[in-house]
């Protein structure tokens, strides 16, 4: 199935109004003023990393080139401007028409940012570009801080699968969206069907405590699942006594009983008391999967234990403390007229304080040492210089309106991992620290 082909999973005619009334007053004002058509540049970029974090990732990418693809002012829409007066009727007729024809740029999704990194940029007309500012950082605001949290919990796991399961501790369509970037971030599975229908990411899922609490006894329970899903499947058996209800998964399944869950206790006591029945009844090579609020730190403090997978829900879906990444969208750059062949002039916000911004359309690179390991990421509004031509990080993602970077999703995965394996290897301490690598600016 080529999933790409499904539109949206929204409830809502178009993307056009996932989005700020003041991005529409600004348009209203820009075409009266005749600014409206000026060539501009947006950036995407976040002025620093979430407290303790010593890497962001980028993801999102791919939702966003379906939203800009997605944004129409249908009839719909324009009665619902046109009854609320939010825009004037020559407005009105403007966005009738409404299609991004513009470029944008980005670093490929699954790639790693600093601050300071331009992680995407937006040309075309101010017009046509400043509509697009509130429904892009709404995506990659939420998908980053969910693959960052991610990509450090499947760090902390290791080789250990980790499953996502966190549809419940959520808005019903931002755990689909979640689904997906703990999946770039790192994750094996979901146990949310609306996300591997979307995205094809695969799914898991057997019983909960009240299936177990449905039957009249423990060993029902279990004999009505392995009945039904044969004996690889995985028993939940901390409704009532584990020691007691281990043996008897056992006695039901045979020694070939695919794995059991925990999700209560001392996860780290527990599993090593679980482990060592197992063998003992023979079952050497059924697994021990555990949950309970799981979070990368505690993913951590189980390495020792023999634990064969981790399933993650409200930590994950929350961003692990930090749902979002600070993304702004800003103009760094305009012509002073209409005519495509004006030049573009830098701009930038002067402020007091943390908020000010720097002008220019950017480039950036990664620098590596000898060993191939990052140690600054490079941007710069000027020439690239010789020694970085191959290191550039943006990639093109839409000419003249048209997606020309749609990808799978598993090499967004695979990409991931490799950026993350080419940073140094502190990146992956969970102690609290400061941006891995620096920014330099040319």
């Amino acid at each position: 199935m080529n999933t790409a082909d499904l539109g949206l999973p929204v409830d809502v005619p178009s993307t056009a109004l996932f989005t700020d009334q003041y991005e529409l007053t600004m348009l209203q004002a820009a075409l009266k003023a005749g600014t409206g058509a000026r060539r501009s540049v947006f950036e995407v970029f976040t002025r620093r990393l979430p407290e303790g974090r010593r890497y962001g990732v980028v993801a999102g990418t791919g939702r966003v080139l379906d939203a800009v693809e997605n944004f129409r002012f249908d009839a719909g829409v324009l009665g619902f401007l046109r009854e609320r007066n939010i825009v004037d009727e020559a407005t009105l007729e403007w966005l009738s028409g409404y299609r991004f024809s513009g470029d944008i740029w980005g670093y490929p999704e699954g790639e790693v940012y600093f601050p300071g990194s331009p992680i995407l940029r937006v040309e075309g007309s101010f017009a046509e570009c400043v509509l697009l500012e509130t429904v892009i950082l709404s995506i990659l605001n939420h998908d980053s801080a969910i693959a960052a949290a991610a990509s450090r919990m499947s760090s902390a796991a290791g080789d250990r699968p980790l499953i996502e399961m966190g549809a419940r501790r959520t808005h019903e369509l931002a755990a689909v969206a979640a689904s997906r970037a703990a999946y770039v971030g790192g994750f094996a599975t979901t146990s949310d069907l609306a996300a591997g229908f979307r995205y094809g990411i695969p799914t898991v899922g057997t019983s909960a405590h009240a299936f177990t609490l449905l039957h009249d006894n423990e060993r029902d329970a279990f004999r009505a699942q392995v009945d039904s899903l044969g004996r690889g499947t995985t028993l939940l058996v901390d409704t009532y006594d584990v020691t007691e209800a281990v043996r008897m998964a056992v006695e039901v399944a045979g020694p070939d009983l695919g794995a059991v869950r925990i999700d209560s206790g001392d996860l780290l006591l527990v599993a090593h008391r679980v482990r060592q029945q197992l063998d003992e009844l023979g079952a050497t090579n059924t697994r021990i999967v555990v949950t309970s609020d799981l979070d990368e730190y505690a993913i951590a403090s189980l390495r020792a234990a023999p634990v064969d997978a981790y399933g993650v829900g409200t930590q994950l879906v929350t961003g692990s403390g930090h749902p979002t990444c600070s993304m702004v969208y800003k103009l760094v750059a305009r012509a002073h007229s209409a005519d495509l062949k004006a030049p573009l002039e830098p701009v930038a916000k002067k402020s007091l304080g943390a908020k000010s911004s720097m002008g220019g359309r950017k480039w950036a690179a990664r620098r590596t040492d000898a060993y191939g390991v990052a140690e600054a990421e490079v941007v710069g509004t000027g020439a690239v210089p010789p020694e970085l031509a191959d290191r550039q990080l943006l990639v093109e993602l839409v000419k003249g309106g048209q997606v020309v970077a749609r990808e799978p999703l598993d090499a967004v995965r695979d990409r991931h991992a490799a950026a993350r394996a080419g940073l140094p290897l502190s990146a992956t301490q969970l102690s609290r620290g400061e941006a891995v690598i620096p920014t330099e600016y040319l």
